[in-house]
Formats: structure tokens, C-alpha cells, sequence
């Protein structure tokens, strides 16, 4: 069986395969024979025997993988909801800013006085957020204008 890259497959799949594996320690089959057999690598089958043989069952159940939503973030939801609402609102002059559009030294320079945090890297995302919201604004306001007349 040739080895397959276990990042591209689902959670479940990890855990049957994982499964197989103690089954086949279990029936008294070798490592090396359970590394052919099931396609995994030794560390990872002796990672999974040993797991097993400690704690149990409950400790081959892959974990959710990756960064969870909001790790690593400055700002906290409510912030970012505050600065969006800001700049759909308002624009940078209205708020006796230098700027006369929205860009990224004007979020910055709005996120350090209404937050106080100086941002670096987030402020491109927010600034996509915001772009989608602004776009909506802008369609709303041109649909009003045009019923208007």
C-alpha cells in the first residue's frame, strides 16, 4: 500500500486508520507489518501502539488541526465591529483625520486612537472586511437615490 499524506484527509479518517492500526496490534501482528499493511509510517504506528497502551482508546481520537478562528488576533470582536461601523459611517475627514479616503495608515492611525492598539499585519484584513461592507453601503445608497428620483 503506498503512503498517503494523512493532512489531506478528514478527521474521521485519521481516527479509522488509527483504529486499524490497534486492531492489528491487537491480533498480534507486527509493527512493520502493520506500517505495510495500513500505509502509515513507523512513528506514527508507534505513536498510536504507545498512546493506546497508556491511556487508552480515547487518546488515538485525532485533535481539530490548524489555528482556531480568532487565535492571534488584536482586536476583539466587538472592536472590529466598532472600527468597521466607524469607517462605513464616517469618513477619515469627518473624524478631523488627515486622510481624505479610507486606506491602511488611516485604519491604523483610527484602530490606535479608538482601541489603542497599533496594528501592523490585521489591518489588511479588516481593511477586506470593511471593503465588503462598504461596497453594500454604496449599492444601498445608490438604489435609494435612484428610487428618490
Amino acid at each position: 500500500m503506498d503512503k498517503e499524506d494523512a493532512r489531506f484527509q478528514t478527521l474521521e479518517q485519521l481516527h479509522e486508520r488509527r483504529k486499524q492500526v490497534v486492531r492489528l496490534h491487537r491480533k498480534g501482528i507486527g509493527v512493520m507489518q502493520i506500517v505495510e499493511l495500513s500505509g502509515l509510517s513507523y512513528p506514527t504506528v508507534r505513536g498510536v501502539i504507545d498512546r493506546y497502551g497508556q491511556d487508552g482508546a480515547e487518546t488515538i481520537k485525532p485533535t481539530p488541526r490548524g489555528r482556531q478562528d480568532g487565535d492571534g488576533r488584536s482586536l476583539t470582536v466587538e472592536q472590529e465591529f466598532r472600527v468597521r461601523q466607524i469607517i462605513c459611517d464616517k469618513r477619515p475627514e469627518q473624524l478631523k483625520m488627515e486622510f481624505a479616503l479610507w486606506n491602511r495608515a488611516a485604519v491604523m492611525q483610527l484602530i490606535e486612537r479608538e482601541c489603542g492598539i497599533k496594528l501592523r499585519c490585521e489591518v489588511s484584513e479588516i481593511i477586506s472586511n470593511v471593503g465588503d461592507s462598504l461596497r453594500k453601503s454604496r449599492s444601498r445608497r445608490l438604489t435609494s437615490n435612484v428610487l428618490r428620483q
